[in-house]
């Protein structure tokens, strides 16, 4: 691969940074947000899993730098970046297919930032929603804050990614990355790789339900942790909202909230039964608390080998530090390389 790529610097008549984004190259970031829940797995952790079947490198990072424009708790935040690394592991992202790795493991990146800042107007930064939406609700914006898509750009440039696949409200994010690498690529030449982004496909679960029907988010506090598990978790589904009508009373499963957690774990012909049943009523009409047992086996049944793998990650640290460093390591061979070529596009190499 390092021969191919020196000879598309030789060769290409588009230039280095173009031609080596026809290598595909896919790019995401994963917030340090701690113990996951199934809102976190259905929305964006199986998407992240699955995409790594798609031919090409795959740069993971779980984004610690970012963290700290509003993390103060250095145990914390420690904690939180293992919490995430384990969960990604133990649901099945296989480090031989997708690189994982802390970004602060990949100081190329913070130079690459200032880089990317000397050639960036303050409009820019102040268009950033995120930037906006602090301002506009009075919150205290910090610099960190402010400066957070410059970061953001240097993360998506670092590794030559042309693909990121972002949700709809991410896209600007990739969007100031373009215009960023236009910047500098105006002012010192054919330098960075312009990315695009990629629409996550509509997922079926985009929205699971919380306990109380709104949804699944830990500032609503109406979540559940993929982990948990025995009478912990048999409590939590308890707790699902439900209405006083009779078992009997026949139903639209879509009204149903028990029936939206069985959505996320039967497969569709097992599914229908029950679905039958409800709308049926009668005898054979499942009370709410056969419902919600129903769906609390369900999970239990689906996330007890990631359970496992991941009780046999948090046994081995050493492994866990492994898996990052190496990830960190070919991260760093990648963003050192493009760091060079801009310092030298630049006059400082």
């Amino acid at each position: 691969m390092v021969a191919s790529r020196a000879l598309y610097g030789l060769f290409c008549p588009l230039g280095r940074a173009s031609c080596l984004s026809a290598m595909t190259t896919f790019l995401s970031g994963i917030q340090p947000s701690g113990l996951q829940h199934l809102g976190n797995y259905f929305g964006a952790i199986r998407q992240h899993i699955l995409g790594t079947e798609e031919p090409g490198d795959h740069f993971y990072f779980i984004a610690d730098y970012h963290a700290l424009t509003t993390s103060r708790d250095p145990e914390v935040l420690r904690e939180r970046v293992r919490e995430t690394a384990v969960t990604y592991l133990a649901l099945g992202l296989d480090p031989a297919k997708a690189s994982l790795f802390r970004q602060s493991d990949v100081p190329e990146v913070t130079e690459i930032a200032w880089l990317l800042s000397t050639v960036t107007g303050m409009g820019l930064l102040e268009r950033a929603h995120s930037f906006k939406d602090k301002m506009t609700r009075g919150l205290k914006a910090n610099v960190g804050l402010f400066t957070y898509p410059i970061l953001m750009a240097a993360d998506i440039l670092a590794y030559e990614s042309n693909v990121v696949p972002v949700g709809k409200d991410q896209v600007q994010h990739v969007e100031m990355a373009q215009d960023m690498a236009g910047y500098f690529n105006g002012a010192y030449g054919d330098v960075f790789v312009r990315p695009e982004y990629k629409l996550a496909a509509e997922a079926v679960f985009a929205k699971v339900p919380g306990l109380d029907g709104d949804k699944m988010s830990k500032s609503y506090g109406n979540t559940i942790p993929i982990f948990q598990t025995g009478k912990q978790l048999k409590k939590l589904f308890g707790k699902i909202k439900t209405d006083s009508r009779d078992p009997e009373e026949p139903k639209d499963p879509a009204e149903i909230l028990p029936m939206r957690f069985l959505e996320l774990f039967l497969p569709a012909a097992q599914l229908r039964e029950w679905e039958e049943r409800v709308r049926t009523g009668g005898e054979g009409a499942p009370g709410y608390g056969e419902l919600k047992m129903a769906a609390y086996e369900a999970m239990e049944e689906t996330f007890a080998p990631a359970r496992a793998k991941r009780e046999e990650l948090l046994a081995n640290p050493e492994a866990l530090e492994e898996v990052l460093m190496a990830g960190a390591a070919k991260a760093r061979e990648r963003a050192a390389r493009v760091r060079d070529r801009a310092l030298q596009a630049c006059g400082l190499k």
